[in-house]
Formats: structure tokens, C-alpha cells, sequence
């Protein structure tokens, strides 16, 4: 063979070598969403998996099946879902606000503290959530009505405020151990405020 037929033979073959020895290319890996509508891989928005919202101090996320009955049933029952779980996460929020006011008070012993939570957080039901609304609402793929129901700053300060002073005309005894000095209505006031403060 001649020499340039050789040279050409053997660069076929080092390209043939290089090419067996290389990895093939990894497949790439699927692409998934931060937030999906539960039971799918469906992209959701991101307050479906409790992200926050712009304006919204306290919120919750309320589903309903698919009904025949209709969008706004579905939305109603939703909002009501939401509503029992939105009363839990503002006795939460009650329960931190008295903690705090007595941090920076001074007042009450953890014990009186603990009795005065138990007291405010009875007096905060799904029912008493006056001022909530729904802010957002999606159909899901798989036909389920979402709705994100929650309360501004001044409606959780409102209600917040409605409850300590319900439970303070309900166990007078205990909140005459509790308050450091106060008229129990600026006393209520000043709890009420604890979030709000803290936030600015």
C-alpha cells in the first residue's frame, strides 16, 4: 500500500476508535415545576403550595371536588375548607402575638401565659373570621376548584384584637394575673399590634 493510502487507513481507523470510546450524551432529565397541582405533575402557582402573597398577612389554600353543582358551589365550599384551616393558623398568630407581649412586658409567668393563649385561641373559630376573602382561585387539571382565602394586616390586627378582648370579658380572673398594670382594653389593643410592629 502507499503511504498516503496508509495515512488515510489509519486516520479512519483513530476517528473510528475515537467515536467507540466516547460517552454517548446523558438523556436530559425532565424539567419540574417548583410548585404542582397535588396528585399531578401539572404546573401550579406558587400560592397553591403556600407561598406567600403579596398583601396577605395569614392564608390558606381550600380544594373541592368537582361538582356538577358548579364553579361558584365548588369555589364556596373551597373557601370554606380554607376558612377552618385559616381559623388554626390565626390562633398560631394570636398565640405569638401574646408571647411576645409578654416577652417585652415582663408580664404574666409561662403558666398564666399558657392559660391566656388557651383562653384567645377558643374565641377564634372559622366562624369569626369576618374580613376574609378569597384572593385567588385555579381549577386544577384534575378538575378540583382551589382557592386561596386570607386576611390583610388590619384584619388580622381586627380579629386579633376581638378575641383577647372576648376572652378577657370571659376569664376576667385570669388576665388580671396576666396584664402588667394596663386598662385591658389598651392591653388588647397593644397585643393586637405586636405583628404589625415587628413588621415595620
Amino acid at each position: 500500500m502507499s503511504k498516503i493510502t496508509n495515512v488515510l487507513l489509519m486516520s479512519v481507523m483513530a476517528v473510528g476508535l475515537a467515536a467507540c470510546g466516547s460517552n454517548p450524551p446523558a438523556p436530559a432529565k425532565p424539567v419540574v415545576a417548583d410548585c404542582v397541582f397535588p396528585g399531578t405533575t401539572e404546573p401550579a402557582p406558587g400560592w397553591i403550595c403556600d407561598e406567600p402573597v403579596e398583601g396577605v398577612e395569614v392564608s390558606a389554600v381550600g380544594t373541592a371536588e368537582a361538582s356538577q353543582a358548579g364553579d361558584a358551589f365548588m369555589k364556596q365550599m373551597a373557601a370554606t375548607d380554607a376558612r377552618v384551616q385559616l381559623a388554626q393558623r390565626m390562633k398560631v398568630q394570636v398565640q405569638n402575638m401574646i408571647k411576645q407581649y409578654a416577652e417585652t412586658t415582663g408580664s404574666g409567668k409561662s403558666e398564666t401565659v399558657d392559660r391566656v393563649n388557651t383562653s384567645v385561641t377558643k374565641q377564634i373559630t372559622n366562624e369569626t373570621l369576618v374580613g376574609t376573602k378569597i384572593f385567588k382561585s385555579r381549577v386544577g387539571p384534575n378538575g378540583k376548584m382551589y382557592v386561596l382565602v386570607g386576611l390583610d394586616p388590619a384584619s388580622v390586627q381586627k380579629i386579633a384584637e376581638a378575641a383577647i378582648k372576648t376572652s378577657m370579658n370571659n376569664d376576667q380572673a385570669l388576665w388580671q394575673k396576666f396584664q402588667a398594670g394596663k386598662a385591658q382594653d389598651e392591653m388588647a389593643a397593644e397585643i393586637a399590634k405586636q405583628k404589625v410592629e415587628a413588621q415595620k
